[in-house]
């Protein structure tokens, strides 16, 4: 590929980010990072208060991609059956059938996800890392794309239950969308004036896209010096004095592919420092174990300490 940037420029994806945009109103890092995880074949985590656009974004992405979108509206008395599915008794043939459940789809929006139970919350866990269900004592591919959106409340919020860490590992991204400034929020109320923006998103991405846009990230290129950056980052989570537990090599691996598609959503073909260091936060501060810290300010500690490192290890010249 060119290291021009505009000769690498991708129609369908510039489409995607434009119309998402116009229903995210001045959020457009949230809206980058959410791309990133889905070039990069990965899964989004976005926590914030409720009402600041979690669902909106979830929806506009993926009423952006040629696929089949299920919305999954968790609560604390879902079962893993009712995601992945059960058997079901026919009198007529008098055997069996399995009904295969709302994650046989290619979006997934699992929205509040913290608000069921640790128990439930793991049927998601194969899917996300291998793409694939095992349910009734049999395993079930499930058909490319597959990408879950997630949102969850703050952990404070009233019945919530906090994600387990092999869970929150799955995610590529965790990001907030925060509240809007004065002029997008005036903005937004005269948009929703007898109108959802949602009902002008249509399907600009189609499977084939996705499939040849994940193709440029793996042949993206990383410098030696950035790829030992990279590393350096993360092992100073594993000896950083605040943390009981750094990010792991799947961590490692996660934030080289994050950074390698944040590359081919700026349209080039190659890594430059600043894919890194703008990824650190949301790829790592989920990642890892701060030391005596309330459930409540871990988020806001996690990432403290990842910008303390981002600060201390030098960038490569």
């Amino acid at each position: 590929m060119s290291d021009s940037s505009e000769a690498i420029r991708f129609a369908p994806l510039d489409r995607l980010t434009e119309q998402v945009s116009r229903v995210l109103l001045g959020k457009p890092e949230p809206i980058r990072l959410t791309l990133v995880a889905l070039l990069g074949g990965g899964h989004v985590l976005i926590e914030d208060a409720p009402g600041v656009g979690k669902t909106s974004l979830a929806k506009a992405i993926a009423k952006s991609l040629d696929g089949q979108f299920t919305r999954l509206q968790f609560t604390p008395d879902m079962l893993p059956s009712d995601i992945l599915g059960a058997s079901l008794f026919k009198p007529d043939m008098g055997e069996f059938e399995f009904r295969r459940g709302p994650i046989f789809t290619n979006v997934l929006l699992a929205d509040e996800i913290n608000r069921t139970t640790p128990r439930t919350q793991s049927a998601l866990l194969e899917a996300m890392s291998e793409g694939q269900v095992t349910a009734e004592g049999a395993t079930l591919p499930l058909e490319p794309p597959f990408f879950v959106i997630a949102t969850q409340n703050p952990l404070e919020s009233e019945g919530t239950y906090p994600l387990p860490d092999n869970q929150l590992d799955r995610f590529m991204i965790c990001t907030g969308i925060g509240y809007p400034d004065r002029e997008h929020e005036r903005r937004a109320l005269a948009n929703h004036a007898g109108h959802d923006p949602l009902d002008d998103v249509t399907a600009v991405l189609s499977r084939e896209d996705l499939a040849e846009l994940r193709t440029r990230v793996g042949a993206v290129r990383v410098d030696d010096s950035l790829r030992d950056y990279l590393l350096d980052l993360v092992s100073a989570t594993r000896s950083h004095a605040d943390l009981v537990q750094g990010a792991s090599t799947r961590g490692a691996l996660t934030f080289d592919t994050a950074a390698r598609a944040a590359a081919v959503l700026a349209g080039r073909d190659y890594v430059v420092p600043d894919d890194i260091k703008t990824l650190a936060v949301p790829v790592l501060a989920h990642r890892i174990g701060v030391r005596g810290t309330m459930r409540e300010g871990r988020r806001e500690k996690a990432q403290a300490v990842v910008r303390q490192i981002l600060a201390e290890v030098p960038v490569p010249g």
